[in-house]
């Protein structure tokens, strides 16, 4: 499980510096869950190539949380999900099928995030950076189950004022 929120201070550059690449990694994951959304970004950026098991939970994570240029940073690292045999893919994919109901939570979060906070900006949930993601994802889950995962995104073709 990921942990929650983090709200202890960063630790000074020189000590980071002084731990070894995993405990570095290890300790940007961490952080990525910083109760300040820049902090959390700024760790992100650090892990979000790595396709290390350790690093994949914490990246769906923020996968579903409402800071949009978290879910750019996302979406422009892993655009590889795509293309089955990819490392990412296989990662991504592996995590996805391992963890069926959290990904499905993370697909609510992101359509709730979109529909409380985004739908001004992007009255389709097709054009949000979030759906975006989630078919990234759901493309590498569906190569590594061997099916379509299912989405629970709105429908292109709903009525009721989702899309």
């Amino acid at each position: 499980m990921v942990p929650g929120r983090l709200c202890n201070d960063e630790p000074p550059t020189d000590v980071v510096a002084s731990l070894s690449s995993r405990q570095r990694q290890l300790l940007h994951c961490l952080y990525s869950r910083h109760c300040d959304g820049v902090v959390r970004q700024r760790h992100l950026e650090e892990v979000v190539g790595s396709t290390d098991p350790w690093v994949v939970p914490f990246v769906v994570q923020l996968a579903g949380e409402y800071v949009l240029e978290i879910l750019v940073v996302i979406c422009d690292e892993l655009r590889d999900l795509a293309t089955p045999g990819t490392c990412g893919n296989l990662a991504y994919g592996q995590f996805i099928v391992d963890n069926p109901a959290y990904f499905a939570s993370i697909q609510r979060r992101v359509v709730s995030y979109w529909n409380c906070y985004y739908r001004g900006s992007y009255a389709s949930f097709r054009g949000y950076p979030g759906c975006t993601l989630l078919d990234l994802l759901r493309s590498a889950a569906s190569d590594r189950a061997g099916h379509s995962w299912p989405s629970l995104a709105p429908a292109a073709t709903r009525v009721d004022g989702y899309c």
